[in-house]
């Protein structure tokens, strides 16, 4: 605005002394008006007021302002003409601060109005003083006030997001201050417009305190705008890779197997540990952390420890690289004490069971399998976690040792007597003991009579008289039962009990009750397509065909439904006893019909010898009779030819 007034007055200074008789002449023509009031029409004609000045130039409007040369009139135009700028809403121009007070700043943009901005904007600016230049928005040409209306914060933001799609097209790099942490990573501003870094996107080592980075300031690329939604995403760990993939290069062509770094823990997993070798990670395997076994790394190493490692393997290609930690040092087995050999007795802690057995650490990377079998005398092998589990501190046996092989072999049951030796003189053949169910199986059960010392009761030798279809319908584990001893192979250290040799064979006694064709009362216990079982007196069953399981009425017998039945098969050996309830009544029916034919019989054979006497008696009678007796034999006749109809009915009824 001062450069404005200074031309004005520049160029009125000049007018003024360029046209001195313009401004006389002008004088003049104020002083006529001036008379002109008080003088009278002819007056004015009669004066010379008006009579031209030979000194006047009436041509210096045409001219251009009295003696300016076309170069000196151009050159003023143009010093007048930069004192105004044309501007239109929605651009960004460059205006100089006029001044400063508490709530706003005074811009100078070349306007015919200065604008002002609210003080609040150049909060980023603390130093900002007069005559600086800033950018700025134009918002309106002028409000209700007829006051131009300006903002820097739009002008920031606007050339933020130019600079931000810049950046992203051409793959360059910003530079953005870090305001905030916020759910997953922080919050970035980019001259005035907030961009998010995610956590992952902040270093090539995962970060667990993000606060360390608020209120840095940082450099970054964009990996990705949304347009729509004015979203920014902006990256500083691919700025990192950058660097470090030309370091990875150089190292891992610098790398030899065998080679000891030093290195930082990264990562830890389940399967392992990641080591930061100065640019480029490398995997340290469980299995190559410690000698001895570890469940998790987290047992030896934590993050951010610096350690040795040795390089194991690499592939220049996929820059993949296996590192060690314990072939650092000497392996167990060759400094393992020489006193120990087959037959001596070491200590140790079980680190791992499995189904077949236990291994035994006697010094971390050095150890001893127990196998199930080696674990107790039982011959009735179980699972080894019922004899020991993880971190037990036992003592065993060593049975094989093969140092070069580094493998060993070791025994728990050997530290206690066989109890098979002179089993022939504590369990004789024929002895009676008691014995504890520990398993079953469809065959039979197996029990134990003392530690280490198991028998097979067989499936058949359970009971005389039950037919038994598993074993658990008649014992069941844990449950202690009376046994003797049937047959002993000490060299095979089998043992095979009975249970029901306890008692005589029923079956001898069985034999002269239940003779064939005997008749007892029985109660169907079971009912099949086959036939059923049938609990006969002194706890016998028996089994009676579907066919023998019929009713007189015809309905098969049900379950509980109680009958007689009759013997129908009986076998000592095969303990097997057939019945048959059909029979019963079938036989019944049978000898009633043969009664029956008997007595038809019997009635026909009387008929006939009367039938016979009559004829005698007819061939002796007189003329006189002949009338009576043919009557008579009429009757008998008939008589007979009834009995031979009903002979003839019942022959074909059976």
């Amino acid at each position: 605005m001062a450069k404005k007034q200074e031309a004005e007055k520049e160029l009125q200074a000049k007018t003024a002394e360029l046209h001195g008789e313009e401004t006389k002449s002008v004088k003049e023509k104020e002083n006529i008006e001036s008379e002109a009031d008080s003088l009278s029409i002819e007056d004015i004609k009669s004066k010379t007021l008006l009579a031209p000045s030979g000194d006047f130039d009436w041509d210096a409007d045409e001219k251009g302002f009295g003696n300016y040369s076309s170069e000196e009139r151009a050159k003023l135009e143009q010093m007048y003409a930069g004192t105004f700028n044309s501007i239109s809403k929605g651009e960004i121009i460059t205006g100089t601060v006029v001044s400063i007070n508490n709530k706003d700043v005074v811009l100078n943009i070349g306007f015919k109005s200065d604008g002002m901005v609210s003080l609040s904007e150049f909060r980023d600016t603390p130093e900002l003083k007069v005559g600086d230049q800033v950018d700025v928005f134009v918002e309106s040409q002028e409000d209700v006030n007829g006051q131009l209306v300006l903002s820097r914060k739009r002008a920031k933001t606007q050339k933020s997001w130019e600079l931000i799609n810049e950046a992203l097209e051409n793959d360059t790099i910003i530079t953005g201050f870090v305001k905030s942490r916020t759910k997953g990573g922080l919050i970035v501003d980019i001259m005035g417009v907030e961009a998010f870094l995610p956590g992952s996107q902040i270093d090539i080592k995962p970060i667990r305190d993000y606060d360390v980075y608020v209120g840095k300031t940082m450099e970054f690329k964009v990996v990705k705008i949304n347009h729509e939604f004015k979203n920014v995403v902006v990256s500083h760990k691919v700025l990192i890779e950058d660097d470090l993939e030309n370091q990875k290069t150089e190292i891992v062509a610098k790398l030899e197997k065998g080679q000891v770094l030093e290195g930082t823990v990264k990562n830890i997993t389940d399967f392992g540990v990641f080591i930061d070798l100065g640019g480029v990670d490398g995997l340290l395997h469980i299995t190559d952390i410690s000698w001895g076994r570890i469940e998790h790394p987290k047992e030896v190493l934590s993050l951010d420890q610096k350690i040795n490692v040795v390089v194991l393997d690499f592939d220049d290609e996929k820059k993949r690289i296996a590192l060690g930690l314990k072939q650092l040092t000497p392996h167990p087995w060759e400094s393992l004490d020489t006193t120990i050999e087959v037959g001596s007795k070491v200590k140790g802690k079980i680190v791992t069971v499995a189904d077949y057995g236990a291994f035994l650490e006697i010094t971390p990377g050095v150890e001893g399998l127990i196998h199930v079998s080696e674990m107790s005398w039982s011959q009735n092998l179980r699972n080894p976690q019922e004899f020991l589990k993880v971190g037990d501190e036992i003592e065993a046996q060593v049975l094989t040792l093969d140092r070069d092989e580094r493998k060993m072999s070791l025994g728990v049951k050997q530290l206690t007597p066989d109890p098979w030796q002179n089993i022939a003189q504590r369990y004789p053949v024929g002895s009676k003991h008691k014995a504890v169910v520990k398993n079953m199986t469809n065959f039979g059960v197996f029990v134990e009579i003392e530690e280490g010392i198991d028998g097979l009761i067989h499936i058949s030798d359970l009971s005389w008289s039950k037919k038994i279809n598993h074993p658990n319908e008649f014992t069941k584990v844990g449950e202690e039962l009376d046994v003797v001893v049937l047959e002993l192979d000490e060299e095979n250290r089998k043992l095979s009990l009975g249970h029901k040799q306890l008692e005589e064979n029923p079956w001898d006694t069985f034999e002269t009750i239940f003779t064939l064709d005997s008749i007892h009362e029985g109660t169907v216990l079971k009912v099949s397509d086959k036939g059923a079982i049938v609990a006969l007196p002194y706890g016998v069953e028996g089994f009676s065909p579907a066919k023998h399981s019929i009713k007189e009425d015809g309905k098969p017998l049900k379950v509980d439904e109680v009958a007689d039945f009759k013997i129908i098969e009986f076998s000592k050996d095969a303990k097997r006893i057939v019945v048959s309830h059909s029979r019963i009544w079938e036989d019944a029916r049978a000898e009633a019909r043969s009664a029956e034919v008997t007595q038809k019989k019997n009635d026909q054979k009387a008929t006939s010898s009367a039938v016979k006497k009559v004829k005698d008696s007819v061939e002796r009678s007189t003329l006189g009779d002949l009338g009576v007796l043919a009557q008579l034999k009429e009757q008998m006749e008939g008589a007979e030819n009834k009995a031979r109809n009903a002979k003839k009915s019942d022959e074909d009824a059976e």
